[in-house]
């Protein structure tokens, strides 16, 4: 199969100088490198044109942030399988292989993930993907190795290949006759939790998702919008709640989007008694956000099917914060 590794870049030369080498030396020969630049004012593409020209350049001529950087750029990128990959991804010997071994033994799978451990301290789960994602009741994503923020050691406890609800959009490898018949990613999100409205939509569409913790991968995460960024609070919360209204089935949308209304309102308020009001405000706005495009997004629901990796059974803010299980392998 013929495989291509694209990297979103916005004004990122100094993260591209980090960790574009090891992309380039432990890829190469399984796969062609591309660099999707977002309209970068900075010098990121004299860098890659001076000192890595094996690396092809396609350019954006907005930034439209994640989803619609990558959907741009894939119309040009003739591929059959998608590697959509972060900057700020330290990539290992032998990562391809494992992957790319699934894609073919199951013609069925249609998006993988990676194990993702956190670059700065490389024994832990990284928050976005560890070791597989998934969705509660509430539309609240979680992972095998993370729950809210608790990220657990790595002890060879997820080595496994396994089905996933969703993969992280850090490292992100997708069939592309998938991604192009499904439209890509959904350009209304602008970026964070895209990519799990478009591995709920692949789903429905009767594709598995895999996680293959044979494979493995570093990730700093927030390289470009930081936890502490209340814009990251914002559409985080926002687009949550995009999600549920697009994707949760019709007999539990009402009482789900009711749910998280309220939910989102208590985690207004906690972050104001932590002294943290400007992500108060996140919340708000990303309510506001909310029914602004509840319009047009209900115009987008479709009729789904029940989907089993969705938990009808369990929620992670009731698990995590009552009952005090910060653990996957303990979850119920």
């Amino acid at each position: 199969m013929k495989t291509a590794i694209v990297i979103l870049n916005w004004n990122g030369k100094k993260l591209l100088e980090q960790f574009l080498p090891s992309i380039v030396n432990f890829s190469s020969k399984e796969a062609e490198v591309y660099v999707a630049d977002n309209a970068s004012t900075d010098t990121s593409l004299s860098f890659i044109k001076q000192h890595y020209p094996s690396v092809k350049i396609i350019t954006n001529n907005v930034n439209g942030g994640y989803a619609k950087g990558y959907n741009d750029a894939l119309l040009n990128i003739e591929a059959d399988i998608y590697c959509l990959i972060n900057s700020d991804v330290e990539v290992t010997d032998n990562w391809l292989k494992p992957v790319l071994n699934v894609f073919n033994d199951d013609e069925n799978t249609a998006i993988i993930q990676p194990k993702i451990l956190d670059y700065k301290d490389k024994t832990k789960f990284e928050y976005a993907g560890a070791g597989g994602g998934f969705i509660d009741l509430f539309g609240y994503p979680y992972c095998r190795g993370r729950v809210f923020n608790n990220l657990e050691i790595d002890n060879n406890q997820f080595n496994d290949t396994s089905d996933i609800f969703w993969a992280s959009g850090a490292c992100f490898f997708i069939r592309s006759v998938v991604f192009h018949e499904l439209n890509g990613f959904d350009e209304d999100y602008f970026a964070h939790q895209e990519e799990i409205d478009l591995c709920w939509r692949t789903q429905n569409r009767g594709f598995k998702i895999k996680y293959v913790g044979e494979s493995r991968v570093f990730h700093v995460g927030g390289a470009t919008l930081q936890e502490t960024n209340p814009h990251k609070t914002f559409l985080n919360f926002r687009n949550s709640l995009l999600n549920v209204v697009k994707n949760v089935p019709t007999k539990w949308f009402l009482f789900v989007v009711f749910s998280r209304l309220i939910l989102d309102g208590i985690a207004g308020v906690k972050f104001f008694i932590e002294f943290r009001p400007i992500h108060t405000w996140a919340i708000v706005k990303a309510h506001f956000s909310f029914y602004k495009k509840l319009p047009t997004f209900l115009k987008k629901r479709k009729k789904l099917n029940k989907n089993p990796n969705y938990n009808l059974h369990t929620s992670i803010v009731w698990q995590y914060f009552i009952l005090g299980r910060k653990k996957f392998d303990n979850l119920k």
